[in-house]
């Protein structure tokens, strides 16, 4: 079995490829290569022992999906792919259109349709967290300048203000408002999301749904560090019966096909749980899932490969994450052969 992952950055804002690479290869049923799919020579998974056997760069799908298809398409003849996992929510739209492009060349994927991206992106989250009787911050999309000045009107400070795709920031007055806006519009386009900012501690939970409304495995962190991306650089496994239902409930309202990560805050007022976002993937936290007891990337291949997957019930709690940094030293002559050849093949 061959399965490529993309999302291989695994620097300070890291993709979930590497840890979910680990969780693949940590299975007793896995026996196949991991073929690396990356957007730059300089990401470090092709360079880092014992995670890929072959990287290849790709096209980003911003570029057009027939560029990307034909170089999968190439890939794939030299390499004969089983399964494709993408893991950055930016390409997920374009792999999603190309699945059944991908199915012709025999390469199975495991990904929410595009109406399931749509539905939990910031713009549209909060309709349907409403609908369905979940509790979500109050916001407004902003689509221009002048949208910004009904925030005062609208909202008590501070406010959250975010990017379509990534990043916020904690905005503390009308000014700092305008100032992220921009900011965030210039690198990741309209809307803006500005979000009631709700007072309390940050969960996550890290799911996979099999697309039919059953939730596979959820496993519930708090961040015990975050960087000045907001990135979780330490956590720790719980358990609260509550939000781990609220999960199950979110996956099967959406009928959620893939891995998913579920950001809430408990309100320090009223210790109830507002979700704040639904990421379409795996987070870069995922190997302590797998650490806990719930192997979810290893069952997501599972699923794509059309097995009987057992639903996990347990995970234990008290499991500690701690990210850090490593000096990744390598020879010259592989990067070259990245950004000449584009690709290298480590065996």
């Amino acid at each position: 079995m061959k399965i490529a992952v993309t999302g291989l950055n695994n620097v300070d804002n890291p993709g979930s490829g590497v840890p979910i690479i680990r969780g693949i290869n940590e299975s007793d049923n896995f026996n196949g290569e991991i073929i690396g799919l990356i957007y730059d020579a300089l990401e470090p998974g092709p360079y880092m022992k014992g995670i890929v056997n072959n990287s290849y760069i790709i096209p980003y799908p911003s570029g057009g999906l027939d560029l990307l298809f034909e170089r999968i398409k190439y890939i794939n003849q030299k390499e004969n792919i089983d399964l494709i996992i993408p893991t950055l929510d930016a390409e997920l739209f374009g792999f999603a259109k190309l699945a059944p492009k991908l199915s012709e060349l025999g390469i199975k994927t495991f990904l929410p349709s595009t109406e399931q991206l749509i539905l939990r992106g910031k713009d549209k989250l909060a309709s349907f967290c409403k609908e369905n009787d979940i509790l979500v911050p109050k916001n407004i999309l902003a689509t221009s300048q002048q949208d910004v000045y009904n925030v005062s009107s609208e909202f008590n400070f501070p406010v959250v203000v975010k990017g379509i795709f990534y990043d916020a920031k904690i905005a503390n007055n009308l000014d700092e408002v305008f100032s992220a806006f921009n900011s965030l519009s210039s690198r990741w386009g309209l809307p803006i999301v500005i979000q009631e900012y709700i007072s309390g501690e940050e969960y996550n939970v890290s799911t996979l749904g099999d697309g039919k409304g059953n939730t596979i495995g959820a496993v519930a962190m708090k961040k015990l560090y975050v960087t000045d991306k907001g990135k979780g650089w330490s956590g720790v496994t719980i358990y609260d019966t509550k939000l781990i239902e609220l999960s199950k409930k979110i996956m099967h309202k959406i009928k959620w096909k893939s891995g998913a990560e579920l950001e809430f805050m408990k309100e320090e007022k009223t210790n109830k749980y507002y979700l704040l976002e639904m990421n379409p993937r795996f987070p870069a936290w995922v190997y302590l899932s797998v650490a806990a007891g719930q192997n979810l990337p290893y069952s997501l291949v599972q699923l794509a490969l059309g097995e009987k997957v057992e639903q996990f019930n347990e995970y234990e709690v008290g499991k500690l994450f701690i990210r850090y940094s490593w000096d990744l030293i390598t020879d010259l002559k592989q990067f070259e052969n990245i950004t000449v050849n584009g690709e290298i093949h480590n065996g």
